[in-house]
């Protein structure tokens, strides 16, 4: 097998024959599809981890090519959440969605029976069908018999370890051969006969393009009617249609037309249970050494008291692990700029690459170390499972402001980065919900911030340990993400009380058993997250730093040409001229402009320069103050930005920067709205600049206020 992948839009058309790969959240779809198709798809813990549909190509022995599809994780085709629209319609090519020749369901091996009702359904609507049992491994006592699975429901079903990559090999081939001959699937579901007449009325509504034979007209019925609230926000439905099933609805009074639906299904499923499972138990325990666990992790005490050590551990390994690698990355720009200044003449070409290009791009990328490690720690907390029982454990707090609790793991997302998160909100069901988790996942502290905090507290606090023992670096580091995670909660509860109004409804969120992590899953998932930062400071650093460079440089200052000056006043002159050329440019201009504004909070204009250029991206901050320190400098030796900052001075001696200031200006950093890509992808979910627009503005004022107590308060105490 062969594949090459890539992320399709939903109007793109496959000219190969096209397969869908889904199944219920959290059952090893993703690392399956990555499997077959060497896509490298994420591969999480926890529900909703696929957000946009991707496809890959998977080919066969004998040369035939088709079409692979990772459609987001579903419990049902009632489409009640965006990840069900977009099931049902990749499943039965609706609205823009080309239509599949075979759909391969996922099934957990360890929870079949619950796993089975997606199955009837695809059944029910004569979608031909491959099963992949997969998670085989983990079911030790009774395992499910494939062969009594296929023969009770009439289609193929493989056992699979997607995990290891066994039985990948002949999934593909059943695949290939399904499509050749595709399995007409047999199920014998019994209904009341009251719901069979409510069915059928709901039926003669359905479009003319939708209809089939009676038994599939009669599915899609049953879908409508389990699909639709007089109150929904998400269903896609003909206004027709619609109407017909809230006529039906209304008319069934008393009767839970949702309940009848569902009691049928899994009345079939439990009358052959025994034959499939050994069991009637839908929801069988995996392992009792989870449960075991789960009783010092879930608790409401020792459950936080756990995940704030464990958080400390990480952050402080952050600095600790990742400070050599440092080290050696900026010796390397270091390196490379001096080479550069001895290989090129004097002139405006050797400042641009020096100053611009390597000072700025090499100044942001001696924190790839920590991004690096930041992802890893990620990662190996979603694979393990341990992430949902973070999002239960903060479900209660966020309750009680107003939140659903599954939004929280969206915001866990955010801790990588706002954008994949807020795509992430499209698994929460409501608009309500997903509004108003999105108007607050910016304020989570992404990897974007790491970069500006690390440079501030390894300038600007010394490597202390608070009581003896206790790192000072990662102490900070750990209340900043505190600190973002608290004013993200609150700011929620304001807002969900004020702007975004409604009703709140419960958390259900499945909890995985305890995994070893996958690191082959988890490294390439560090890897590209790592790789789109690269990317990032390849393209968006790199043009913005160029730019306030030629800000920086521009209109130039003519130096003193006096040769019969002493050394020492020659020197003091070259340094004073360096700082008159900084004072004069464009942005040095633009920075004495605003600095009225900023001094309130600690801030003077080199401060106000980078965050002119940080407010497109956060880590354009770190590469600005690199320019303003390196162009401004008149001293050839190329010294480390942190150092530069640590050791700046007044013309009284004292520190221009102190750690009141630094407290100041990631206080700052940690609410300001500093990301053109968040904004953008505000305004496509919403498709309005309106929240986008309300975003920027709230979380500037929010920033600029906070920093201002900070500062004001700290002067009042004496720091």
């Amino acid at each position: 097998m062969t594949a090459a992948a890539r992320v399709i839009e939903p109007d793109a058309r496959a000219s190969r024959p096209l397969v869908v790969v889904v199944g219920n959240p959290n059952v090893g779809k993703t690392t399956l599809f990555n499997r077959l198709t060497g896509q490298n798809a994420r591969v999480g813990n926890y529900p909703g981890i696929t957000v946009e549909r991707r496809v890959g190509t998977l080919r066969s022995s004998a040369g035939d090519v088709i079409e692979l599809v990772d459609v987001p994780g579903a419990y049902s085709l009632s489409a009640r959440s965006v990840e069900e629209q977009i099931a049902i319609n990749s499943v039965l090519g609706f609205g823009s969605e080309p239509k599949p020749r075979l759909a391969v369901v996922v099934v957990d091996a360890g929870q079949l029976i619950r796993n089975l009702y997606l199955v009837l359904q695809l059944l029910e609507l004569s979608v031909p069908v491959v099963i992949a049992l997969n998670m085989i491994d983990e079911v030790t006592d009774n395992p499910p018999d494939p062969a009594a699975l296929s023969a009770l429901l009439g289609v193929p079903c493989v056992s699979t370890d997607a995990r290891h990559g066994k039985g990948m090999k002949a999934l593909a081939e059943v695949i290939f051969e399904a499509l050749a001959d595709p399995p007409r699937g047999r199920v014998d579901l019994r209904y009341p006969e009251a719901l069979r007449r409510d069915a059928d009325r709901v039926a003669d509504a359905l479009p003319k393009e939708w209809r089939g034979s009676v038994e599939r007209d009669r599915a899609l019925a049953m879908w409508a009617l389990t699909s639709i609230e007089p109150d929904d926000e998400l269903t896609d439905m003909p206004e027709e249609l619609r109407d017909r099933c809230l006529e039906v609805q209304q008319a069934a009074g008393d009767r839970d037309l949702d309940r009848e639906v569902i009691a049928s299904r899994y009345a079939f499923l439990d009358a052959h249970a025994d034959r499939l499972y050994g069991r009637t138990d839908r929801h069988p325990k995996k392992r009792a050494s989870s449960d075991r666990v789960d009783k010092v992790l879930l608790h409401p005490v020792w459950g936080f008291a756990f995940f704030i050590l464990l958080m400390l551990v990480l952050f402080q390994a952050l600095f600790s692990w990742a400070d050599p690698a440092i080290g050696w990355i900026e010796g390397g720009f270091e390196w490379l700029a001096e080479l550069t200044k001895a290989t090129l003449p004097d002139g405006i070409v050797r400042d641009l690459l020096v100053d611009g290009v390597i000072g700025g791009v090499g100044n942001v990328l001696v924190f790839l170390p920590q991004i690096l490690l930041l992802f890893l720690f990620i990662g190996i907390l979603e694979d393990s499972g341990y992430m949902s029982r973070v999002a239960f454990l903060m479900d209660r707090i966020m309750r009680s402001l107003g939140l659903h609790g599954r939004a929280f793991v969206p915001m866990l997302s955010g801790f990588a980065c706002a954008v994949p998160a807020i795509l992430a909100t499209r698994t929460m069901e409501r608009r309500r919900d997903r509004l108003l988790t999105m108007l607050v996942i910016p304020l989570m502290t992404c990897s974007a911030r790491l970069p500006v905090y690390t440079l501030i507290i390894g300038a600007l606090f010394p490597p202390t340990r608070v009581m003896g023992w206790i790192p000072i670096q990662g102490l900070l580091m750990v209340a900043m993400y505190v600190f973002s995670t608290i004013i993200a909660l609150i700011a929620a509860g304001v807002l969900g009380r004020t702007v975004v109004k409604g009703r709140r409804v419960p958390l259900i969120l499945e909890l995985p058993p305890y995994r070893v992590p996958n690191m082959r899953s988890v490294v390439r998932m560090m890897w590209e997250r790592s790789t789109v930062f690269l990317r990032e400071a390849g393209t968006v650093i790199l043009a913005c730093t160029v730019v306030l460079w030629a800000l920086l440089y521009f209109p130039k200052h003519e130096p003193d040409t006096n040769v019969n000056r002493p050394a020492v006043a020659a020197v003091q002159g070259t340094k004073a001229q360096a700082s008159e050329q900084l004072k004069n440019s464009y942005a040095g201009r633009i920075g004495h402009a605003i600095e009225p504004a900023l001094e309130p909070l600690g801030f003077d204009w080199k401060i106000g320069v980078g965050l002119i250029g940080a407010f497109a991206a956060r880590e354009v901050f770190v590469s600005t103050m690199g320019l303003v320190y390196g162009v401004g400098d008149g001293d050839e030796a190329v010294t480390p930005l942190r150092e530069r900052i640590r050791h700046d001075t007044r013309a009284d001696g004292k520190p221009v920067y102190t750690p009141l200031v630094g407290l100041s200006l990631m206080v700052f950093f940690a609410l300001a709205s500093q990301c053109m890509s968040t904004l953008a992808v505000v305004r496509r979910e919403t498709r309005s600049w309106r929240w986008p627009a309300f975003l920027f503005t709230y979380m500037t004022a929010l920033a600029y206020g906070a920093s201002l107590l900070v500062f004001q308060v700290g002067r009042l105490l004496g720091f």
